[in-house]
């Protein structure tokens, strides 16, 4: 990958993680599989594929865009684990 490259997916990458870690929060109190839950786990898609493409990124960089967006979910939840009484 260039180097003029590493910047916008450094930048993709940080929006993934970052967005996912409030909803992963917000997600721990809802119950499993109701449609709150599911709005919550998927509302950072569009957004993140709309940069992907804006970027000029090609599939190669999903499963990357995907563990950063599942890590932010998990901590974000695992924060707010630690924070209820």
């Amino acid at each position: 990958m260039h180097t003029v490259r590493i910047l916008p997916l450094a930048a993709l990458l940080f929006f993934s993680f970052g967005t996912n870690l409030p909803l992963g929060y917000l997600r721990e109190t809802s119950r499993k599989f109701s449609l709150h839950w599911f709005v919550l786990v998927h509302l950072s898609i569009p957004f993140i594929i709309a940069l992907r493409i804006m970027f000029g990124f090609g599939w190669h960089v999903i499963p990357f865009t995907l563990a950063c967006a599942v890590a932010g979910q998990v901590i974000g939840s695992r924060i707010r684990r630690r924070t209820l009484p």
